[in-house]
């Protein structure tokens, strides 16, 4: 039989989903295919609409090779998995004569415990555990939310979280949860054969295509302990926040509360002596944060390095000795001594690790008003991590909607631990960019307005014309506003101002609800407008008339006391580079682009990206930027942008009558 073409493959998916093939979709799946082929590397921007994933997906299994997918979010992790494999897979059936198999793969505190759920919770205080659905109260939220978890596992036939719908809070799922050095292991555990993470990682191991997300690939990439089944090709989706994520997970904390927790759990599983050491180390470390100042350390002050070694220390003492003293009076005494293992091997390996001082990591100490004080230690880049790990014997394809800034894919390549595009040698792992574009005539359905008049933002300044420029913008757009700003503080100050100025347009604020409410609420009445920060630059899918003009406050650079991003920018310079352009124009380029991206969703979609930040025309960064963003049409003409947008509007209004 002859080998069905890859056209045929792709027309047979999309026709399955009930799509259209585009160009940018086509020309996408034939690169993927390519550097499957070659065992090359490919940076792939697809812009919204494109179907990347039927790009990725088509291609990867008409190989018939293992292929691990990691995505970033878990919207698209169950439309990978609830939508697009399974009709892919039988679309794809009767050509490729084969069906190919597919998993999901999460982090194991991901799953319920059984062990936990029908055996009870390590406690601090006392020995043994305690029944957590005894202790909460049956009219609590936590007892409801544990009730509900008891009824849910006897019909869960994955025991994942995310398939336990209304969610529940975090504070009762971890009663019922473990983290996988918690865990006793199937071997050692009375629930072993029934585990959920154990019966994942099989189907897993069975499965042609495994969905994951970015943080179990980091995971695997760092701890050297493979948790990934063995694969060919590696698709990261959503890869503009694989840096962030890797990052994340190799970021370390320490906290007095922590260090407490700690001790607490090991005290009766120890020798005295043993446990009075980490007490003492413990009261000391506490002591010492109390009195530190937030910032970087660039060197770790001498008492508290003599605070960490002795907590170091202290815990290797009780990590050695927490099995020689045995207690048959303590109920379940392995899972007990698992959990304290678990939280001072922690503490042990932050502290081991600052006190090392490697040049590569950055210090820096915190302190929250509702989270108190931390020291926390990350990398200060994780481009040789991620060089080294991830490029190595696998084909890697990465794909976004924004990955090319500036009009080129160096930037985000350098990020990820690659060499120029096209750069020759041995050690350097060959790859190559491409744009697919968009189905999207993003000059025709979008204009990005710079507020060149406006005065240059200052740091957490009162800015009196920007808030007057965002109300006369709102009122001309009939609400219909998506507002990004770059800091809480500002989102916040914003809604409060509007609601008084144009009680009309109701403000929705990131915070007062769940994100998921805000946003149905934003989607369900055009008049409303939405404010907030981070995750709503990157996390808002709402086409047609309800988003018409999306406004950010100002350029999105890491703020300057960033004791990371600072670090990173004086490393690039010391380096003989641009820390600037090559960090916090970087940074705020990926966000803009994201940002921008929130307008245009559909093809019917119009409206207007606002910038009220004077820089992104004047500054020489500004094309840099701009570049960055869709081929928007462009002014700085605020009457004309008025015009549009009660243009836009009344067209709206027009089409809902209809």
């Amino acid at each position: 039989m002859t080998k069905p073409s890859l056209p045929e493959l792709l027309h047979a998916a999309v026709t399955a989903v009930g799509g259209t093939e585009r160009p940018g979709q086509v020309a996408m799946a034939e690169a993927v295919e390519e550097a499957i082929d070659d065992g090359s590397h490919l940076l792939v921007q697809a812009g919204t609409g494109t179907g990347k994933s039927l790009g990725y997906l088509v291609p990867a299994l008409a190989q018939g090779e293992r292929v691990v997918v990691a995505t970033a979010t878990l919207a698209l992790q169950r439309q990978l998995v609830e939508r697009d494999l399974p009709r892919t897979v039988e679309s794809l059936h009767p050509l490729l004569r084969r069906r190919p198999e597919f998993a999901m793969l999460k982090g194991r505190s991901n799953y319920l415990c059984l062990h936990r759920l029908h055996e009870g919770v390590p406690q601090d205080e006392e020995e043994g555990l305690f029944d957590q659905f005894e202790a909460a109260a049956p009219t609590s939220k936590l007892g409801q939310d544990l009730l509900r978890v008891r009824d849910w596992a006897d019909e869960t036939e994955t025991g994942d979280r995310d398939d336990l719908t209304p969610g529940i809070s975090d504070r009762a799922w971890a009663q019922v949860s473990v983290s996988s050095r918690e865990c006793l292991g199937a071997s050692k555990c009375a629930y072993g054969a029934e585990c959920f993470a154990e019966m994942a990682r099989e189907r897993a191991k069975l499965a042609e295509v495994v969905v994951t997300n970015h943080a179990l690939l980091a995971i695997d990439a760092i701890e050297g302990a493979p948790v990934l089944p063995q694969h060919e090709v590696l698709i990261v989706d959503e890869a503009h926040e694989l840096v962030s994520r890797v990052t994340g997970v190799a970021t370390g904390e320490l906290t007095p509360g922590q260090v407490n927790r700690a001790v607490r759990r090991a005290a009766k599983l120890v020798n005295e002596k043993a446990a009075d050491q980490l007490q003492t180390a413990a009261e000391g470390f506490e002591r010492l944060m109390e009195l530190a100042l937030p910032g970087r350390l660039e060197e770790i002050p001498e008492d508290l390095g003599y605070a960490l070694m002795a907590l170091r220390d202290a815990c290797r003492t009780v990590i050695s000795g927490i099995g020689a003293t045995r207690d048959k009076s303590v109920q379940d005494e392995d899972a007990v001594r698992k959990q304290a293992l678990a939280s001072v091997e922690n503490v042990h390996d932050v502290a081991e690790r600052i006190t090392n001082g490697s040049e590569w990591d950055v210090v820096w100490y915190e302190r929250h008003d509702r989270f108190g004080a931390s020291l926390r230690v990350a990398p200060m880049s994780v481009s040789g991590l991620l060089r080294e790990k991830l490029f190595a014997d696998r084909s890697v394809v990465l794909t976004s909607a924004t990955l090319k800034l500036g009009g080129d894919f160096n930037g985000v390549g350098a990020s990820l631990g690659l060499a120029p595009e096209g750069t020759e040698g041995d050690d350097v792992p060959q790859w190559k960019g491409i744009d697919v574009g968009s189905p999207f005539d993003y000059r025709k359905q979008g204009i990005l307005y710079v507020a060149k008049h406006l005065a240059r933002p200052a740091r957490d300044g009162d800015r009196a014309d920007m808030l007057d420029e965002l109300t006369e913008l709102i009122q001309a757009a009939g609400g219909r506003t998506l507002g990004l700003f770059s800091s809480m503080r500002g989102a916040q100050l914003a809604a409060e101002e509007l609601r008084s100025r144009i009680p009309e347009y109701p403000i929705l604020l990131q915070g007062e609800e769940t994100l998921g409410e805000l946003i149905k609420n934003f989607a369900a009445d055009p008049k409303t407008c939405l404010f907030g920060t981070l995750s709503l630059w990157q996390g808002v899918d709402v086409p047609g008339p309800s988003c018409q003009l999306v406004v950010m406050d100002k350029i999105p650079f890491p703020r300057p006391d960033d004791p990371l991003m600072s670090a990173r920018q004086k490393a690039v310079e010391e380096a003989g580079g641009n820390g600037f352009m090559a960090v916090a124009a970087t940074h705020a380029a990926l966000l803009m682009a994201q940002g921008a991206g929130r307008l245009v969703r559909a093809s019917g979609d119009r409206g207007v990206v606002a910038v009220l930040d004077q820089r992104l025309a004047t500054a020489r960064y500004g094309g840099y930027l701009k570049a960055s963003l869709p081929d928007f049409w462009f002014t700085t003409d605020r009457n004309q942008v008025r015009k549009s947008l009660a243009a836009i509007d009344a067209a709206a209004l027009q089409s809902e009558d209809e």
